[in-house]
C-alpha cells in the first residue's frame, strides 16, 4: 500500500507540473494562480501545497525536468579526457538547439522562462536558480574551451571567460529570437552555421573542414594564463 501511495503522489506531482507548463505558456506566470493549476490538473489546492511550497518552488521543479538534458550532455562532453574537445563542445551547443526545436516540453518551458515570467517578489528565487545554473554551465564550458585550445594549439584572442560568455549568449540569443517567430529561420541549421562562425573567429578550425586537431606544442599551455585556467580534478588533466 505504501508503494502505491508513493506512486500516486508522484503521478499527482507530474500532473501538476504538466498543468503548470501549459497554463504558464498560455497565460503567463503572473496571470496563473496555484488554484488554476490545481484545477487544470484535477487536484485540490491542498495537493499543490503538499508538493510545492509556492509558485517559485513549482517553477524550479518545472525547470528541473528539462535542466538535465542540457547540463548532463555538457558535463559529459567537457569532462572527457579523450577525443576532440572542440567537436564535443560544438555538438553540445547544437544539442541545446536540437532539443529546443524538437522537444515540445523543452520548448514550452524555455519560452516560459524567457518570455512569460517576471522575476519579482517570490519569483526572485527563480532568478537566483537561473543564475546558479548559468554559473555551473560556464564552469563546464571553461573546461571545454581550455581543452580545445590545448588540443589545437590555439591562442585565444580574448580572455577565456569572454570566449565562454560569447558562446553562451550566442546560443541563448538564437533560441530567444527563434521562439519569437520560428518561421524566420531554422534553429538547427542556421544555428550550427552561426556557432561555427563564432568558433572560427576565435581561431578554431571548424569540424566541417575535415582537418584533424593538431597536437599541442610541447610544454605549452596555449597562452591561457594560469589565473584563467579552470580548476579540474586530477583525472581531468
Amino acid at each position: 500500500m505504501a508503494r502505491k501511495t508513493k506512486e500516486e503522489a508522484q503521478a499527482t506531482r507530474s500532473l501538476l507540473l504538466d498543468a503548470a507548463e501549459r497554463l504558464f505558456h498560455a497565460k503567463g506566470v503572473s496571470r496563473t494562480s496555484l488554484q488554476d493549476i490545481a484545477a487544470a490538473a484535477g487536484a485540490t489546492r491542498g495537493a499543490i501545497y503538499w508538493h510545492f511550497e509556492d509558485k517559485a518552488d513549482l517553477i524550479n521543479a518545472m525547470m528541473e525536468r528539462i535542466r538535465l538534458p542540457f547540463e548532463e550532455a555538457l558535463e559529459v562532453a567537457t569532462r572527457k579526457t579523450e577525443g576532440d574537445a572542440l567537436a564535443s563542445l560544438r555538438q553540445t551547443m547544437q544539442h541545446a538547439l536540437q532539443v529546443t526545436a524538437t522537444d515540445e516540453r523543452v520548448r514550452r518551458v524555455v519560452e516560459v522562462m524567457m518570455q512569460k515570467v517576471e522575476y519579482v517578489d517570490e519569483l526572485e528565487a527563480v532568478r537566483e536558480r537561473r543564475k546558479t545554473c548559468r554559473d555551473e554551465l560556464h564552469s563546464l564550458m571553461r573546461i571545454g574551451f581550455w581543452r580545445a585550445a590545448r588540443q589545437r594549439g590555439v591562442k585565444l584572442g580574448v580572455p577565456l571567460d569572454v570566449a565562454v560568455l560569447g558562446l553562451h549568449v550566442l546560443v541563448d540569443g538564437l533560441i530567444e529570437n527563434w521562439l519569437l517567430d520560428p518561421s524566420v529561420f531554422d534553429l538547427r541549421s542556421c544555428g550550427a552555421q552561426v556557432i561555427d562562425t563564432y568558433l572560427a573567429g576565435l581561431g578554431f578550425v571548424r569540424p566541417a573542414d575535415g582537418i584533424a586537431a593538431p597536437a599541442p606544442p610541447q610544454g605549452a599551455m596555449h597562452d591561457i594564463p594560469a589565473s584563467e585556467r579552470p580548476a579540474m580534478n586530477a583525472s581531468d588533466a
